[in-house]
């Protein structure tokens, strides 16, 4: 019984140790040391080390994972695969009723009607429309690399705000763009895509918010999709099917929360893989939020693989459509539109067969 006793004694401070811990990493990232998404085995940053310059595309670099694609042969492999001509359009389609994230908003309007003409012998007359929106981060949404950044220093300090390659808001942001990281700065993407379906893995329709498929998941997805022996590539374009896509007609519970990949994923995607995108059906296409007991990590999957790693993401696409044809690799298109200044894109990425 005093070994028991003693035991339980253990057990209870332990779990006591680990609950102030956990207090101490929410409010104090330079206590977080030993987390998922921290690097190394110094707190410089609230990932970690730093990781500027990045040790692949160097110093100053903008481009990030799409660099992949200016590699004849990561282009040639999704080339490649196009033998039929199928054709799949993953953007959802846009639209003011569409989930939004926060209090983002998207408002067409057509100046008259029509808005110009009648002109000439001809008689043309034509429609233009106003848009008024996060044009970067509405519906089927590409985050750029100076999406998302992380707080180094003191709240506020925008010197050492740091994104992808270092770069700090101090250097980069205004009120009109940003001057460097910008959506401009990335080039087109052509590749293979592979679709790892999560939800089938785990036997349901959709995963819960706030789940995370971990490796285990990953590869009993592949198994099931035949692919338990298939050769991932540097320059691959990843996408998880979680099933969140089902609540698209439905913001509220869109928006309340989604599933994603766990951190030991998100570091064989950046560390094994070194993909060249990654991508969902839910509209963080990475991150489960809340993340499963870890409430010190804030979209922490999005700060290690866009932030540190300069991985581009995907968000919000229709990935049932290829999971129901068991088209699971493919030729992935998207070329995001060059917006001078802009933290990413609008756009329909297309899957080819």
């Amino acid at each position: 019984m005093k070994r028991i006793a003693f035991a339980l004694t253990a057990l209870i401070g332990g779990l006591a140790l680990a609950g102030q811990a956990q207090a101490a990493c929410k409010d104090n990232w330079k206590e977080c040391a030993g987390k998922s998404w921290v690097d190394g085995n110094v707190m410089e940053t609230p990932l970690g080390s730093k990781w500027w310059p990045h040790p692949m595309w160097g110093k100053g670099d903008q481009a990030g994972s799409t660099n992949w694609y200016k590699k004849a042969e990561v282009v040639k492999r999704g080339s490649d695969l196009i033998k039929t001509g199928q054709m799949y359009q993953l953007g959802q389609q846009y639209h003011s009723k569409m989930p939004m994230f926060g209090d983002r908003k998207f408002v067409l309007r057509i100046p008259g009607s029509p808005t110009g003409g009648p002109f000439g012998s001809n008689k043309i007359v034509w429609h233009d429309e106003f848009l008024a929106t996060e044009i970067s981060q509405a519906g089927t949404q590409f985050d750029a690399l100076g999406h998302v950044g992380v707080q180094v220093g003191a709240d506020g300090d925008k010197a050492n705000m740091r994104f992808y390659n270092g770069f700090t808001v101090a250097e980069f942001s205004n009120a009109y763009g940003l001057t460097k990281l910008g959506t401009e700065q990335l080039h087109p993407i052509f590749g293979r895509g592979v679709l790892i379906d999560l939800a089938a893995a785990r036997g349901v329709e959709s995963m819960k918010a706030g789940e995370c498929a971990s490796m285990a998941d990953v590869k009993k997805a592949l198994q099931m999709q035949g692919m338990a022996s298939f050769k991932f590539e540097n320059g691959d374009a990843i996408m998880f099917r979680t099933g969140w896509e089902k609540f698209w007609e439905d913001p509220k519970a869109y928006n309340a929360g989604q599933p994603g990949i766990c951190m030991d994923v998100a570091r064989w995607v950046a560390e094994d893989v070194k993909a060249g995108v990654t991508g969902g059906d839910s509209w963080a296409a990475t991150d489960p939020v809340p993340y499963p007991n870890e409430p010190a990590c804030a979209f922490c999957v999005h700060s290690y693989l866009q932030t540190r790693h300069g991985i581009v993401n995907q968000e919000n696409l229709r990935l049932k459509q290829l999971a129901d044809d068991k088209a699971y690799v493919f030729a992935y298109v998207y070329s995001p539109v060059p917006i001078r200044g802009a933290t990413g894109s609008i756009g329909s990425p297309l899957a080819i067969r």
